[in-house]
């Protein structure tokens, strides 16, 4: 397989963000105002409420929609409820929390303590699980918010030949890694206040702390809609003449390959008759 180089770009996105912090710091209250401000539109905006029907104490705010769910906390349950609120044409997806997923009734731990046999192999088992959800989210058609409790995290530090325990921040209750995947995360305080931890997209990474509002969620739509079009990415399927080319635009936009599948083949075969016309007349 040949190998090319390419300009880089940055398409449209759809935004996947993380919301981390301790219960009471408005996690809950932050997603909806961000949210609205990415969509403008309560009625496109949906909350898949884990934390006991929590969504509805902000219901002043507008119409948005609920999806309460239950114990047992699957990674697979959380899927569902995702492809569930795609198929209603949700365009802001709020998963309060994700934390539900990782440590709570049903959840991958609890999963795991369960499970007979070696401990260590069972990961096996469940990490696909957990790994499935978590790409769930990413490669959903829609922006996803995805709340996180947070906890104190300690270490032990030697303090003169005896071990003490030492605050040394908040942890977010799922699993490690999560934050990676996120575009952003944003890290919220007892006070409300917001400091990003993670930020890709550089509005936010080295700023000062602030109050999430309506107009976070526009700054983020704003940069969301800065990058390549699925227009423009049809365009360059129409201009493209060869098959190795076609073949390099499926790979370069994996978010958009849904919707691309048919411009692809449509092309393919205008491209395959171009082909055999050529060596028919050749051959004649």
């Amino acid at each position: 397989m040949s190998m090319k180089l390419r300009k880089a770009e940055r398409k449209q996105a759809r935004i996947k963000l993380g919301l981390q912090g301790p219960s009471g710091s408005g996690k809950t209250y932050s997603a909806l105002l961000i949210a609205y401000g990415l969509c403008g539109d309560w009625n496109k905006i949906v909350v898949i409420d884990s934390e006991n029907n929590s969504s509805d104490l902000y219901e002043h705010l507008g119409d948005y929609n609920v999806l309460p769910i239950k114990a047992p906390f699957s990674p697979e349950k959380y899927s569902e409820a995702i492809t569930a609120c795609e198929n209603e044409g949700m365009e802001v997806i709020i998963v309060d929390s994700c934390s539900h997923e990782w440590e709570s009734s049903g959840g991958i731990l609890d999963i795991h303590s369960k499970m007979p046999g070696n401990s260590f192999a069972n990961w096996n088992q469940l990490t696909p699980r957990h790994n499935a959800f978590v790409q769930k989210m990413l490669q959903s058609p829609a922006h996803i918010i995805a709340t996180i409790r947070t906890k104190q995290d300690y270490v032990l530090t030697d303090k003169g030949g005896k071990y003490v325990p030492e605050k040394v921040g908040l942890k977010g209750i799922t699993r490690e890694g999560l934050d990676y995947e996120m575009t952003v995360v944003l890290d919220l305080d007892l006070k409300h206040n917001a400091v990003a931890s993670k930020d890709r997209t550089g509005l936010f990474m080295n700023k000062p702390h602030f109050k999430v509002t309506t107009a976070t969620g526009k700054k983020i739509k704003q940069w969301c809609l800065s990058g390549i079009s699925l227009d423009q990415v049809r365009k360059q399927i129409r201009e493209t003449d060869t098959m190795d080319d076609l073949m390099e635009i499926y790979d370069r936009y994996p978010e958009f390959r849904e919707q691309i599948t048919p411009d692809l083949t449509r092309r393919k075969k205008i491209i395959s008759d171009s082909v055999a016309e050529f060596e028919n007349n050749q051959n004649n």
